[in-house]
C-alpha cells in the first residue's frame, strides 16, 4: 500500500486547492460560542497580561547581576544612565546584599508566575470544556432532529468524527488559539517597548529579520489547512470502516462471506492515507519551524556581533547584551507563534466549518410554529392522494429532438427541463376508522413499509396529506404524535443494555408490575426468568445474545408497555416459529382492541383477522377490501393468496382436514 514519490510527496502542495476562508460570518459564529463565558475569558486575559508583565522582570535582573559582578570584579564604575542603575537604587546597599536580594527575586518571580499560570489554566479548562459541551450538545440535538433520510445517506463514522474530533478541534480555536494570540501579542509589545527604552539601536537591529518570519506563513497556512481537512476526511473514513466491520452484524457478514482479507486490505489502504497525511503534516510543520529558528538565530547573532562592538566602544555595559539576549527569545518566540497563529487558526476553523456543515443542514421534518399538541386520539387515519419519493427530484435536460419539439410548440422556443422522480408511493388514497385492523399486502418493494414510515412522520409525503383524527400530520407536534404510535420494525433493534432498560425505553415511569405484565403478554417473561440475572441480563450489542424470536417478542413487549393508540407491526412475527407465533397472535389479539393497527404480514392468520386489507403494488393501492371480497375479485390479492397463503392454509389444516382455520376474535 506504499505510495510512490518519496518524502517530497508529504510536503508538496497543490496550488489549485482553496485558500483559507476566514469570513466575518464564520468568525461571528465562532465568537457566539465564547460569548456565555465572557467574564471567565476576561479573567483569563487579565491573568495572561499579568503573567506576561512578570516575565519581563527576570531578563532585567540577569543584566543587573552581570553588571554588579562586572563592576565589583573590575572595580569599574558603571554608567548611571543604564537600566541597571535605577534597579540597584531600589536594592539595599552592599554588593553582597544586593546579590542575595536579586537571587530571591529570581526565584520568587517564576514561582508567582507559575501560580498565576495554574489559575489561568484552571479557568481556561472550564471555558474549553464548557464550549465542548455546548457545541457537542447542540450538534447532537440537531442530529437527533434530522429525518431518517439523513441517516440513510450518511456514514455513521462520519457523524462520530464530527461529534468527537471536529468538536474538540473547534474548541481549541477558542481556548488555545485566542489565548495564545493575546499572550504573544502582550509579550511582543511589552518586550519591544522595554527594549526600545534601553537600547534602540540593538532593538531596530533585532527586528530587521522580521519579514523573514512573515513571508512563509501564508503559504504554509494554506498547505496545513488542506492537510487538516483531508486528515479529518480520512479519519472519518477509518471510523466508518471500523463501525461497519467491528460490530456483531459486520463481523458476521465478513466471516460468512470469507472477506476478512479484503476488509484488512481495505482498512490498510485507509490507514495508509492517514499515515501519509500525518507524515506530511509533521514535515511541513517541521520545515516551517526550522526556518523560523534559523531566522531567530540570525537575529541573535546580529545582536551579539553589533552589541559586542558597542561594549568595546564603551557605549553599553555587558549586562545590556545579556538582557537583550534574554529578551530576544521573548521577541522571536512570540513572533514565531503569531506567525503561526494564522496557520493554527485556519486549521481550527476547518473544524468549525465541518461542525457548521452539519448544524446548517435543514430539518426536513420539524414542528410548525403553531403545531397542535395531540391529546387523546381516536385513531381515524386518512391518506389523501399521498405520493412519496425517497430520492430528491432530478432535473433532466431534454435531448435535441425534445428541444426541437419544444421549440416548435413553445412561443419563445426556450428549452424545457424535464422533472423526474422515482416514486415509492403514487397517489395512495384510503380511509381507516378508529380501532380497525388493517393488513398491508403486496410483493416485496411494493411500498408497504413506506406507508408505515409515513404514519409516524419518519418522512413527510412528497405530495398529498395524511390525517389523524382530521389533523394533517404536518400540523401536529412530533413528540405528541410519537406518543400515540407504537412500532415494531422489521429488524428489531435493542440497546446494549439490560432487558429492563430496553423495556423502560418505551415508558420510563413504568412500574415493575407493568413491565412484567407486558412481557407475559408477549410470552417472554418465563424466558427472562430463566436467565441468570433475570430482567437485569445484558442483551449484548444489538441484542445478539438473544435469538431472533426472543428479540421479536421483547420488541413486542416493549410496544405493549408503551400502550399506544396506533399500532404498527412490520413483519412482527416473521422470525417466530409456529408455536411462538400462535402465542404472540393470542397476545396481540387484546392489544388490537380499541387501537388502530397496521400490520405488514405474510401470515394468513393475521390477514384473515383484518378488518381491511390494502393491496399495494408498485407504490399504488391496487385493491382494498376484506379477504372474501378480494378473493372474489380475482386480482393481485387472489394471485398472492393462491401462490403463497393457500399453501400455508393447507399446511395448517393438514392435521385435521375437517377443521376450518380459526380467525381470532376482535
Amino acid at each position: 500500500m506504499a505510495h510512490d514519490g518519496g518524502w517530497w510527496r508529504y510536503i508538496s502542495h497543490d496550488p489549485t486547492k482553496s485558500r483559507p476562508k476566514i469570513t466575518r460570518s464564520l468568525l461571528g459564529r465562532v465568537v457566539h460560542y465564547a460569548r456565555p463565558y465572557w467574564k471567565a475569558l476576561i479573567g483569563v486575559l487579565s491573568l495572561i497580561l499579568l503573567t506576561s508583565l512578570l516575565e519581563l522582570v527576570p531578563p532585567l535582573l540577569y543584566g543587573t547581576v552581570i553588571d554588579l559582578l562586572y563592576g565589583n570584579l573590575t572595580d569599574q564604575t558603571l554608567p548611571q544612565d543604564t537600566y541597571g542603575a535605577w534597579i540597584r537604587q531600589l536594592l539595599p546597599a552592599g554588593g553582597g546584599t544586593q546579590l542575595n536580594v536579586l537571587a530571591v527575586i529570581l526565584v520568587g518571580v517564576p514561582l508567582l508566575s507559575g501560580l498565576i499560570t495554574v489559575a489561568q489554566r484552571y479557568i481556561n479548562a472550564r471555558i474549553g470544556e464548557g464550549i465542548i459541551y455546548d457545541l457537542r450538545q447542540e450538534l447532537y440535538t440537531h442530529l437527533q432532529r434530522m429525518s431518517l433520510r439523513f441517516f440513510t445517506h450518511t456514514k455513521s463514522g462520519e457523524i462520530i468524527s464530527r461529534l468527537n474530533s471536529d468538536v474538540v478541534g473547534a474548541q481549541n480555536a477558542i481556548t488555545g488559539t485566542i489565548p495564545n494570540i493575546v499572550t504573544n501579542a502582550v509579550t511582543l509589545i511589552s518586550t519591544l517597548i522595554i527594549m526600545l527604552t534601553f537600547e534602540w539601536r540593538l532593538t531596530l537591529l533585532s527586528i530587521v529579520v522580521l519579514p523573514l518570519f512573515l513571508l512563509p506563513a501564508r503559504r504554509v497556512g494554506r498547505i496545513l489547512r488542506d492537510i487538516r481537512r483531508r486528515a479529518m476526511e480520512y479519519n472519518a473514513d477509518m471510523s466508518s470502516a471500523i463501525g461497519e466491520t467491528l460490530n456483531v452484524n459486520g463481523a458476521l457478514l465478513v466471516k460468512t462471506f470469507g472477506r476478512r482479507d479484503y476488509e484488512v486490505n481495505r482498512y490498510a489502504e485507509i490507514n495508509d492515507k492517514v499515515r501519509a497525511i500525518g507524515i506530511r503534516r509533521a514535515l511541513v510543520g517541521r520545515w516551517f519551524f526550522m526556518g523560523l529558528s534559523i531566522v531567530g538565530a540570525l537575529g541573535t547573532a546580529l545582536v551579539y556581533w553589533v552589541g559586542g562592538h558597542f561594549v568595546f566602544d564603551g557605549l553599553i555595559t555587558p549586562g545590556t547584551i545579556v538582557t537583550f539576549a534574554a529578551y530576544l527569545s521573548r521577541l522571536y518566540g512570540p513572533i514565531s507563534s503569531l506567525t503561526n497563529v494564522q496557520v493554527e487558526f485556519v486549521q481550527a476553523l476547518v473544524s468549525f466549518e465541518r461542525v457548521f456543515e452539519y448544524l446548517d443542514k435543514p430539518l426536513e421534518i420539524a414542528d410548525k410554529v403553531a403545531a397542535v399538541e395531540l391529546g387523546s386520539v381516536r385513531g381515524k387515519i386518512d391518506f389523501e392522494d399521498v405520493s412519496f419519493s425517497y430520492v430528491e427530484e432530478r432535473i433532466e435536460e431534454p435531448d435535441e429532438a425534445e428541444k426541437q419539439d419544444g421549440a416548435n410548440k413553445a412561443e419563445d422556443g426556450a428549452d424545457k427541463a424535464v422533472s423526474t422522480r422515482l416514486w415509492a408511493l403514487k397517489e395512495v388514497r384510503f380511509h381507516v376508522d378508529p380501532g380497525e385492523l388493517v393488513a398491508l399486502v403486496g410483493p416485496s418493494g411494493a411500498g408497504k413499509t413506506t406507508i408505515t414510515y409515513l404514519l409516524p412522520r419518519l418522512y413527510d409525503p412528497t405530495a398529498g396529506a395524511i390525517r389523524l383524527d382530521g389533523h394533517d400530520l404536518r400540523d401536529v407536534t412530533l413528540d405528541s404524535l410519537a406518543a400515540q404510535i407504537g412500532m415494531v420494525t422489521q429488524e428489531t433493534y435493542l440497546l446494549h443494555d439490560t432487558i429492563a432498560a430496553n423495556l423502560y425505553y418505551a415508558k420510563g415511569n413504568a412500574t415493575k408490575d407493568e413491565m412484567e405484565a407486558a412481557c407475559r403478554a408477549a410470552n417472554i417473561h418465563d424466558f427472562i426468568m430463566t436467565m441468570p440475572d433475570g430482567y437485569e441480563t445484558l442483551v449484548g450489542e444489538r441484542g445478539y445474545r438473544l435469538s431472533g424470536g426472543e428479540k421479536q417478542r421483547l420488541a413486542i413487549a416493549r410496544v405493549i408497555l408503551k400502550d399506544p393508540r396506533i399500532l404498527i407491526l412490520d413483519e412482527a412475527t416473521a422470525h417466530l416459529d409456529s408455536q411462538s407465533e400462535s402465542l404472540i397472535q393470542a397476545a396481540l389479539e387484546p392489544l388490537f382492541k380499541g387501537r388502530t393497527s397496521f400490520v405488514i404480514a405474510h401470515r394468513l392468520s393475521t390477514i384473515l383477522a383484518a378488518d381491511k386489507i390494502l393491496v399495494i403494488d408498485h407504490g399504488q393501492l391496487v385493491e382494498h377490501g376484506t379477504h372474501a371480497e378480494l378473493l372474489a375479485s380475482e386480482g393481485l390479492y387472489a394471485h398472492l393468496y393462491h401462490t403463497q397463503f393457500d399453501r400455508e392454509y393447507h399446511e395448517r389444516t393438514a392435521p385435521s382436514m375437517n377443521e376450518n382455520i380459526v380467525v381470532p376474535e376482535r
